[in-house]
């Protein structure tokens, strides 16, 4: 960005440069049940086909990702479950759905490679999250295994260690 600036005592511009703020991916809704539930092998990054209200209703935070899971028909990726709820000023010619199935956008060869390693191997496809990304919406998805009941006891146990490892550091440095 270039600004331009006169004074009085000068006839000649100053010039100032700034910075351009990098764009930085924020968030709008994570899955963290998903982590809990899955080991996860490889992430990927799909868009979303949405309608306009659906958008609006997003920018506001009123999104819940936790029911949400990704099923393949004819050879295409669609999200099920992802809620979004209509705002009260959404346009009245427009009937709002907010279990709408939505479709996730991405490279055929990357589906097609998903599509190969679900059917074989057991694997499932799980959203992790939603964020912005230059302006659109992208949700990131996971080639993801399922857990067994002793390995979500050992996450919790893992967690719990955490928290109190952290207390006691917070105590001690006071």
């Amino acid at each position: 960005m270039l600004l331009w600036l006169t004074f009085n005592f000068s006839s000649r511009p100053l010039l100032l440069f700034m910075a351009k703020k990098p764009e930085t991916a924020s968030r709008i809704a994570d899955n963290k049940k998903a982590a809990y539930n899955y080991f996860f092998e490889e992430r990927f990054e799909a868009g979303l086909v949405l309608e306009g209200w659906e958008v609006k209703s997003l920018r506001e935070g009123k999104v819940q990702l936790t029911d949400g899971y990704v099923v393949i028909r004819n050879k295409e990726l669609f999200l099920i479950g992802l809620q979004i709820s209509p705002l009260n000023t959404a346009s009245s010619h427009i009937s709002p759905d907010k279990i709408r199935t939505k479709k996730l956008l991405m490279h055929k060869a990357e589906i097609e490679r998903l599509i190969g390693k679900v059917e074989q191997k057991g694997y499932t496809l799980v959203p992790i999250n939603l964020h912005w990304k230059a302006g659109k919406i992208k949700c990131e998805i996971a080639l993801a295994k399922g857990k067994a009941e002793h390995d979500k006891r050992d996450t919790i146990k893992d967690r719990e260690g955490k928290r109190e490892v952290e207390r006691a550091m917070k105590t001690h440095h006071r």
